[in-house]
Order: structure tokens, then sequence, then C-alpha cells
């Protein structure tokens, strides 16, 4: 059973995978947090709570217990608990004190969808069970359940909380978090993944300290700037020792963690929906759903903490015919021609990508409205003729003929000043009235809050849809929110918008989604400015940086897997020098970099050498062969290139019958030592083959002695497949 619930003790004991997440309805009102970590065989300890000279005790006939030193699963402010609360409400009295008693619980297998949201999911009701938690208020007949799901086969727990509004009164939600954590001490790291454009989720580690540290985005989406992720490590943890503890927010929009130490060292952990610029109105019978927070514990370093993530989120929240799929290898015409594009010249390039391999071709920015530049026609969804006389329909059908696949770029969320939708709705920009509008790259930002905004921009992307043999979709968004208003909502509601533009924008994900089950959908927001598991549900890849520089994608592809499985991180082979960094790197490392992702090119393919169109001619056959263990396999992370002067990985297949593995040097080194290689994840008493050679090694040699790296230029590399024999 993953949840055991102790009726003699009032403990809940939620049992996921290899771990055990425990707490206890405490004087049958409160629900306290006990332990959560490895795996326990027994669960009837019952934890004793101190009070303290200067803490309030919350019940004045009880002075044996105050908040403010309890471990607590989902706190509020102003009853002597002094730390940041899971949540706020705000009553039409003006005040903000709540009192949350246990009411009820209830257990069952499976796990429930979320409404509007995305989450995680199970395929057969045995492979979790779910607990629910009534909390109510009497004064004000507000109910707040907290969910809670143990995976069977997974160290997952998944966390949220829907509020009910069952009283009279309209109640203004303040803060509205999914998970609280409190941990009983403060021996820990704190890791998160921050950037920029072109330099996304990059690792960050740092000691935890007395107060608070908030990891959040305000930009209307997860951001370039900071992933809705964060781990706990123990001092000792690295990639294969030490307990981690991950939390994974399923979200796209404003987010907010954080990490309070307090004076008595205790740590809590909170995490969802940013507070900044939020509140929801809560007339009597509404609901309020929050987020789902997924919360992987490994008792085996921030390795097995990744894997968690990997194959959950590979299996259980990407959906779609492609989950499962080898992705079409593709060109995209970006960084080939940019929006300088014809008819004649697209054939051109897809007759040449045809020649060497390539399965989709992929038509980008340029081909709407009069799009000869960033500076118009977001919004017009409707074919240029001027550079595709034949529409395109006519150019996906010449595609379909030499046998590729036909893929196209939208913006939806998007409008240009200068575009005939907006000189027809200046009123349907995100805006406050009367205030100036900042421009990012030229463009506003649609208000999908509103019906008739969805309507319009979902009936122009269908009709194009239907009328050309489309494959693909890369669906972009290229800025973040600004001057954040709508002109459809009451002033009430105007911190609302936030919110209620991340849940249209799910909306609209599903509705397209679900009509074309046959398209392939990826993500794009700047590239990784919205790389986030909500997305993920929707569209099983994501473009995961602008900057296709081989070595930049080394921190950005090793940062990105801390969370997120190769199968989601779209990776293209583009030209060089490189069009964001000037750099110059050998073509076989790019390809091996890529091939560590959704494989694809991003180039002028017309303007290869011969050499170079049998490089890529190999490089596509290479990756038909090992695409499986990349997608399906186990993700070792070697040498860290944001501690050393190289990259390496691997993956590894389930059965450890193949292994994939990639050696990237940086820059070169005069008279190098000797160095070697140290492989993981094999079996140790498996013989492996390097494929192409004679050599064999058992796992355990290959682990433990590892194999020879030989003195490397700047930006070489080298990668081989493992294989057992049986």
């Amino acid at each position: 059973m993953p949840i055991i619930y102790d009726e003699n003790n009032k403990i809940f004991h939620l049992i996921a995978g290899n771990s055990s997440y425990i707490m206890k309805n405490f004087k049958n009102k409160y629900l306290v947090h006990l332990y959560w970590g490895k795996k326990l065989n027994h669960s009837g300890f019952s934890e004793a709570f101190m009070t303290s000279p200067f803490g309030a005790n919350p019940d004045p006939d009880d002075k044996t217990y105050t908040f403010d030193r309890m471990l607590l699963e989902y706190p509020a402010y102003g009853n002597s608990d002094y730390r940041h609360p899971a949540y706020q409400i705000e009553q039409e009295d003006g005040s903000r004190i709540t009192n949350l008693i246990f009411k009820d619980y209830k257990i069952y297998k499976g796990k429930p969808k979320l409404q509007g949201l995305p989450a995680t999911y199970v395929e057969d009701e045995n492979e979790a069970e779910t607990l629910e938690i009534e909390l109510i208020d009497d004064l004000i007949n507000l109910r707040v359940i907290l969910l809670y799901t143990a995976f069977r086969d997974y160290n997952v727990i998944t966390r949220s909380a829907k509020f009910i509004n069952d009283g009279d009164q309209k109640l203004k939600i303040l803060i509205a978090l999914s998970t609280c954590v409190d941990f009983d001490h403060c021996k820990f790291d704190l890791l998160h993944l921050w950037g920029s454009w072109a330099r996304e989720r990059y690792i960050e580690r740092t000691p935890l300290m007395h107060g608070i540290k908030t990891i959040e985005s305000s930009r209307g989406e997860s951001s370039h700037q900071h992933n809705p992720f964060i781990a706990l490590l123990s001092k000792d943890a690295n990639e294969k020792h030490g307990d981690v503890y991950g939390f994974s927010l399923v979200y796209s929009g404003n987010f907010s963690a954080n990490i309070e130490v307090d004076q008595f060292n205790t740590t809590r952990v909170t995490m969802g929906i940013n507070p900044f610029e939020f509140t929801w109105i809560l007339e009597k019978g509404d609901t309020f759903q929050t987020p789902e927070v997924v919360m992987v514990y490994s008792a085996e370093g921030l390795g097995e903490m990744s894997r968690t993530y990997h194959r959950l989120y590979r299996k259980r929240l990407c959906r779609g015919e492609y989950r499962d799929k080898r992705r079409p290898i593709l060109v995209n015409t970006w960084e080939a021609v940019y929006f300088n594009i014809n008819e004649d010249k697209l054939l051109a390039l897809a007759q040449k990508a045809k020649e060497l391999g390539i399965e989709l071709f992929v038509l980008d920015d340029g081909w709407f409205g009069k799009r000869d530049d960033d500076t118009s026609s977001l919004g017009d969804w409707y074919v240029d003729r001027r550079k595709l006389p034949n529409g395109l329909d006519g150019l996906g059908k010449k595609l379909n003929e030499m046998g590729l696949k036909f893929g196209l770029w939208f913006e939806p969320e998007m409008i240009s000043p200068n575009s005939e939708l907006y000189k027809k709705h200046p009123d349907w920009c995100i805006q406050v009235r009367r205030r100036t509008l900042s421009q990012c790259r030229n463009q506003y930002v649609l208000d999908i809050t509103r019906e008739e905004v969805r309507k319009e921009i979902l009936r122009m992307m269908k009709e194009i849809i239907r009328n050309a043999p489309i494959e693909y979709i890369k669906w972009d968004m290229n800025r973040p929110l600004t001057e954040v208003g709508s002109l459809a909502l009451t002033p009430e509601k105007q911190k609302e918008v936030f919110h209620r533009y991340v849940l249209a924008l799910y909306e609209m994900m599903e509705e397209l989604t679900s009509e074309f089950p046959h398209i392939l959908f990826e993500g794009c927001s700047g590239g990784g400015g919205r790389f986030d598991p909500g997305i993920l549900y929707y569209m099983p890849q994501i473009w995961t940086s602008d900057n296709t520089d081989a070595i930049e994608r080394l921190k950005i592809q090793w940062g990105t897997s801390i969370v997120y499985p190769a199968s989601t991180m779209g990776a293209h082979v583009s030209a060089v020098p490189n069009h964001q960094v000037g750099r110059i790197t050998p073509l076989k490392t790019r390809g091996y970099v890529a091939m560590s992702g959704v494989f694809g090119y991003e180039m002028d393919l017309t303007k290869l050498t011969k050499e170079e169109e049998e490089i890529i001619k190999d490089q596509i056959e290479f990756y038909k062969k090992i695409w499986h263990i990349v997608f399906e396999g186990d993700l070792y992370r070697l040498i860290s290139p944001f501690q050393e002067n190289a990259a390496s990985w691997m993956f590894v297949t389930p059965d450890k019958k193949e292994a994939f593995v990639v050696y990237v040097n940086i820059l070169a080194f005069p008279n190098p030592p000797f160095l070697k290689l140290k492989l993981d994840g094999l079996d140790p008493n498996k013989i492996y083959k390097i494929e192409g050679t004679d050599r064999e090694f058992y796992g355990d040699e290959l682990m433990n002695i590892g194999i020879n790296i030989p003195p490397m230029k700047d930006f070489e590399s080298f990668a081989f497949i493992l294989r057992s024999k049986e």
C-alpha cells in the first residue's frame, strides 16, 4: 500500500518507490510534517513538539506548543507561526487571519486530473495512490483540499491544493502556494537553474543561510532567468552520493520558490504561483486549484534525482502520438535564410535536405502577412503570396512529393503594432488604460484571457493547418509581459491577469493538440524561456535555447538535464562561424552535442562542401542507431563543463545492454597529463564491446578503471556505442 493511515497515532505514511513521506494529525486539528527521506518500514513514532520562552501559543488552554517551532504541512500566518505562509486569504472585513482545522481525509487509487492545469498522470490506477486531506476554517466556511499522490514505482510525491468558498462572503486569495515542506535542520546546499536569453539553465549551488532566498519569475512566463525548479542537497551530495530533495513546478507563468531558514535552524520550502502581482477573487461556491509540484527524493545523489524526473516526465507528463516515437530529423530554415525566403530558395534547401537523409522541413518565421523583418505582421496569420505564390499548400505538396514532412512556425500569443489585426483591434493587447505600452522585439502581447481573442487566433491557425499538409508546429513566444492588465476585466480582477493568461494558454494548447493529434508540436520562447513541465504536458519537446553553438550548448543542455530528459530538448547542428557567438567548431562535435537531444539541423545546406555532406549523411545514420538509447535510456553525467575543461555524459538503456558515450574537449592543453574517462550505469558483470572496434571490457572495468582520453585540440570530441555480449 503506497499510503497508510495509522488511526491510533494519527499518522499518514506515504510510500513512494523507495521513499517515505510522513505527517501527523496533531491534536486532531493540525497537519504536522514528520519525515521525508529513505523508505521506512515502520511509522508509529510520535514527535514531541516544544514551546518557546517567547513563542505565542495558538491554544490559550495548552501552553505546550507553538507553531513557530513546529514543522507544518500547509501553514498560515498570524497565529504563532512567523515564517512565510503557504496561503493567505483576505476577507471582506480586511482580516487576513485564517485557521484551517483538520476535517477529514480519503485515500484512493490513481491520480486525479487538475481542472484547467497540466499535471503528471497515470495510465493505470494501480500506478499511484492519492491522499486528499480536507481542512476547514469554520468562521468563514473556507475549505482547502490538500492533494498528495504517491507513485508506486518512483520516489515521487506530487502536491497541490484546492480552495473552495462554501461561505456567503467574497474572499480574496493573496497567496496560494502548492507545497510546503519543513525540514528540521538547515544543513543543505541550494541548487537552482539561472540564466538569460541564449544562456539558459546554468547551475548554481550555494549553502543555505539564515533568512529567505527566493527563486522566482514575474515576467509572465517561467523565464530564461530562473527555471521553476530547486533542489536541496546534503553537504556531501554529488552526482552519485548524498540526499537530494527536488521540487519541480508544473506551471508556465510567474512562480516563486522560497527557502527560509529560521531562528531554530529549521528550513521551510514553499513553491507555487508567485504572490507578487497576484490575487484571485473567490466568490461564493467558487474553487481555485493550484498547479502541481513534483517532489523527488534521492538517496543516491543528484544523478538519481535527475533520472527519476526523466523517467516520470518522459512517460507520465509528456503525452501524444510522439511521446514514445523517434522524432523526424529536421532542418529548420531560420539560421539558413532568416526572413529572406522564397519558394525556389526553400525548395533548393529542401532538395539538399532530402539528399542528405533529413525527414522534416520546417519553415520558420517570415512566411505570413508582410513579414520581411521583425517589425510587422504578427497576428496576420495568412500566407505571403509574394514569397510563396503557390501558398503553403503548394509548398507542402512539393515537399511531400520529395519525401519530406512539412513543419511551420507560429507565434500565436503576439501581435505587431504594424499589423492588420492591431489596426482592427488595438484593445486586444495586454495593456493598462492610458499607459504607454512597452515594445519588445517590436511586438505586443495579445490578451488571450479574452475568449474572442483566443477564438480568432485559433481560427486562423486551424485554417492554415487544415489547408496545408502540416505535420509539425513550432509554437514560439518571443517576449515577456509588461504593463499587465486587461481591458475586459474589472479593477478588482486585474491582479488575476497573469494567472488567467497561463490558463488561457493551456486551453489553447489543449484544443489545438487534441484536434490535431498527428502533429508534432514543439514549444519555444525565445529559445528556452518557457522550458517547463507545464509546456511538456502539451508538447513533447521544447527548443532548448536560441544559442546553437555546440560549446555553449554543453552547459545549457547539462543544466537542462538536471530536471528534463533528453527526449524533450530540441538540439540542432548549425553553421560556423556560429551565429550567436562566432565560434568555429568541428562538424563532428556539433553533431554529437545535438544527438544528445531531439536531433536536427539549422543551416544553409546548399553551401556545404562534399566532405561536410558526407559527414552529415553519416551523422543521420548514426543517430538512427542511437536515438532509442538517448530517448529511453538513463542519463549519467560524467564530467561537468561547469567544473572542468571538458564535458562528458552517457546514456544507458534500462536493460543495461547498450550505451552511448560522448566526450567533448573544450580548450586544448599543451603536453596534457594522462587522463581517464570513467563510465557509469553499466552492469559490472557484463562484457561490453565498443562498436566498430575489437575492444571489449567488463562493465566494472569501464566504471572503475575507465578508458584513456587522447590528447585533443580545441573543441574536438569522440563518441561511441557500447553493446553487451549476451
